[in-house]
């Protein structure tokens, strides 16, 4: 699919464009990976009262996301230009996945994906 060169000013116009940086399948697993790791460790973190546990748990988060875009996706994380709206579409790619409406979301942003099972 070809990408739009400009970059997004609007959250939402960044949305669509997040949803096409993580086209690939495998790149959104890994994310979805990462977003449950790092919940879980933070959950621990808070329970435990151990504030030490979250830079692991910041670890656990982005890790995966990463390697799914320097290795599977072959792009930039968009992280490093849009810090704050990818966090928050971080999780909020992972709980239309979790609801099953991942695939709607992507269609609609114009991402052509394999057809792939709601928790894919």
């Amino acid at each position: 699919m070809a990408r739009s060169k400009a970059l997004p000013t609007t959250y939402r116009e960044f949305w669509p464009y997040y949803l096409q940086e993580h086209s690939a399948v495998n790149t959104r697993r890994l994310h979805y990976l990462g977003s449950t790791l790092s919940l879980c460790i933070f959950a621990v973190a808070a329970a435990l009262g151990r504030p030490s546990l979250l830079a692991i748990g910041l670890l656990a988060g982005y890790g995966p996301a990463w390697v799914g875009h320097y290795f599977v996706e072959c792009n930039r994380p968009a992280t490093f230009k849009f810090p704050f709206w990818s966090l928050i579409s971080d999780f909020r790619m992972w709980a239309c996945w979790l609801l099953g409406t991942i695939n709607t979301e992507l269609a609609k942003a114009s991402v052509s994906q394999p057809a792939v099972a709601t928790l894919s």
